[in-house]
């Protein structure tokens, strides 16, 4: 029964609703943009323990993905579209480095180090939340394609025409 449980808690959604991933990214790139404009350290431990929470158990424990799934996403619904989740657990594990990263820097006084990494945050974080292009989720399909990643790991990263047969039989609305 604890098994069960460590299982549901700690659980990725697949598939991810594309809203809320975009919405999540876009308080990653405010958090980012507050912490280069004051320096405020508190807000590299917001940054680190969002990612943190979010490649454990999704949105469950982080604020901003709990924000982005319960508040945004059902109000934009209509806008809604779903994508394997794998790829953006992926994504999600690259901020954890980053962010990470930049709140040991900060401590250790290399506050130019922390500066690059967060605006690293700022860079990838901005193209997933303003035009959808979300980076760690191409490396995780080149690292595919590449072999380094299995096939079984995201079935639908690894058969793309099972997704495009998909959207081709719903209808339009």
């Amino acid at each position: 029964m604890g098994r069960v449980l460590v299982v549901t808690v700690f659980s990725f959604p697949n598939p991810v609703d594309e809203v809320a991933a975009r919405t999540v990214a876009a308080g990653v790139v405010t958090l980012s943009v507050a912490y280069l404009v004051t320096g405020w350290f508190p807000l590299l431990a917001v940054l680190g323990y969002g990612f943190v929470a979010r490649v454990a158990s999704g949105p469950r424990f982080s604020p901003l993905g709990l924000f982005a799934t319960r508040v945004v996403a059902p109000r934009l619904r209509s806008a809604s579209r779903l994508v394997p989740g794998p790829p953006k657990r992926f994504a999600q594990g690259i901020g954890v480095v980053v962010s990470v990263s930049a709140l040991i820097a900060h401590l250790l006084g290399a506050g130019s180090v922390a500066t690059v990494l967060v605006g690293m945050l700022v860079i990838a974080a901005g193209l997933e939340a303003i035009v959808g292009f979300c980076l760690g989720c191409r490396i995780f399909a080149g690292l595919m394609r590449l072999g380094v990643i299995p096939d079984e790991v995201c079935a639908d990263c690894a058969d793309i025409t099972r997704r495009l047969e998909e959207r081709s039989a719903s209808p339009v609305s």
